[in-house]
């Protein structure tokens, strides 16, 4: 039987991590946006690689608490990025602008303000999509290896259809455990081994409380990027994306049950680049949440080696 990932903390809706520093920049068009930052401590004489984190479609910065803190103890600067309509950032007033180009100017401009001249990059399913492009304006003594948390050039289209389907409903809810059910009842089958106390923390993760109600932490506005789905078009072809990272070492960490990243893509993926590994996650589907500390040796483990 596979084991549930570590407990939850007692409030597993905390919103701010130990030895973490939020801060804020400027998109290209003027909005605020949100971060996180686990810097170095700076009696540390060396420094690992910096690693930038940039999570799912609906997600935000509190998804790498627990990654970021263990590579942080290894002295690694850790960087969780919100994108617009995420997390902490500003919501845009155009839905549209919830697209993948706009949002790479504001990654851009994000490495700037943050001056990473040389990084890793942590993508975790939409993150990893933005890695691929950026593998085209950043090359490998810049961003020197991608870590894709359950993506790939490859997606499954009944995922895109999955997550489509609840992507802005059941926004707000009474309780932490309400939002926790509603997890559950969505996402149960990607993640059979968790418990109560794994669903209350993913919760914390994705809502916070606001005037008595607890509520997603996104623009449901989000939603339409999805809403018009045309399974006639073709889907557009990213391998030769990926192919330009063969120049620089990728990690691929794979959910056992995950609907959106197959076996058979993982093996293309390993296949055609000379130096990639991938890491099965047991018990966990579309994304792995990164609590498990096998998951996080592995990952520094990694980047120890660039």
């Amino acid at each position: 039987m596979t084991s549930a990932p570590q407990e939850a903390p007692d409030r597993p809706n905390q919103r701010s991590a130990p030895n973490a520093v939020d801060f804020t920049w400027k998109s290209p068009d003027g909005l605020t946006l949100a971060g996180r930052e686990w810097p170095v401590p700076n009696d540390r004489p060396e420094h690992p690689i910096p690693v930038l984190c940039l999570p799912g479609l609906s997600r935000n910065t509190r998804d790498f608490n627990d990654v970021a803190r263990f590579l942080q103890s290894s002295g690694h600067r850790v960087i969780a990025l919100d994108y617009r309509g995420r997390g902490n950032s500003d919501w845009d007033s155009d839905w549209r602008n919830y697209a993948l180009p706009v949002e790479e100017k504001d990654i851009d401009a994000a490495i700037e303000t943050l001056g990473l001249d040389r990084f890793a990059v942590l993508g975790t399913s939409r993150g990893g999509l933005h890695a691929l492009v950026l593998g085209l304006r950043y090359p490998a003594d810049r961003m020197a290896a991608v870590i894709f948390n359950d993506v790939g050039p490859h997606i499954e289209m009944r995922a895109i259809h999955r997550i489509a389907a609840t992507l802005g409903h059941n926004m707000k809810a009474a309780s932490l455990e309400a939002v926790a059910g509603n997890l559950k009842r969505t996402i149960g089958s990607q993640f059979p081994a968790f418990g109560a106390r794994d669903w209350l923390k993913l919760a914390g993760q994705l809502a916070s409380e606001h005037d008595g109600q607890f509520v997603m932490d996104y623009d449901p506005a989000l939603a339409h990027q999805l809403a018009s789905l045309d399974d006639a078009a073709p889907a557009p072809d990213l391998w030769p994306l990926y192919d330009k990272l063969t120049d620089r070492p990728v990690l691929i960490l794979h959910g056992e049950h995950s609907d959106l990243l197959s076996p058979d893509t993982c093996k293309r993926m390993l296949d055609g680049h000379p130096n990639a590994a991938v890491r099965t996650i047991p018990g966990q589907g579309h994304a792995p949440v990164l609590w498990d500390t096998e998951t996080h040796e592995a990952i520094a483990g990694f980047l120890k080696k660039i």
